[in-house]
């Protein structure tokens, strides 16, 4: 069994959608980044990565390389599952948080739970993603970004 902690935060901007999860929310700003700027999901890209050993998610997808300028980070997700699976893991469970004061997420968290599941092709039962304030502390509670926790345990397969 293997462990892996991945964290990610972006700050908001006009003019983007803001997508957490890999699910579009409701919000009149978006994350600042090369990629869509999903900070929970680049926060499971991590902890999955690290988990394997296998560097972070800059080192596979480089924030300097046009292919992946925009790019939906649910299709960087897949590509570190493949790359799991490659390995020979797979994934036991995942708990992430996410930390923001705007916007509500409560009614998107079981959307993206979903998401991600299937993106992972585990079941919902092995994923936890949970939202949270800051209580008005710090970038995230003045409303300047968000930024997402992830853990993980991975177990070797038998391949």
């Amino acid at each position: 069994m293997r462990i892996g902690h991945g964290y990610d935060a972006h700050r908001f901007v006009s003019g983007r959608d803001l997508m957490l999860g890999g699910v579009k929310i409701p919000s009149e700003y978006g994350l600042d980044g090369h990629s869509d700027a999903d900070v929970l999901i680049h926060a499971i890209c991590d902890a999955l990565l690290g988990a394997a050993g296998d560097r972070d998610i800059g080192y596979h997808f480089p924030d300097k390389d046009d292919v992946y300028k925009d790019i939906a980070s649910v299709k960087l997700l897949a590509k570190v599952a493949d790359l799991l699976a490659v390995k020979g893991y797979t994934v036991s469970n995942l708990d992430c948080t996410v930390i923001a004061e705007y916007p509500r997420l409560s009614p998107y968290i079981e959307k993206m739970e979903d998401t991600v599941a299937s993106v992972l092709r585990i079941g919902k039962d092995r994923i936890n993603i949970k939202a949270t304030t800051e209580e008005g502390m710090g970038f995230t509670g003045s409303r300047e970004g968000i930024c997402a926790h992830a853990v993980c345990l991975l177990n070797e397969s038998d391949l």
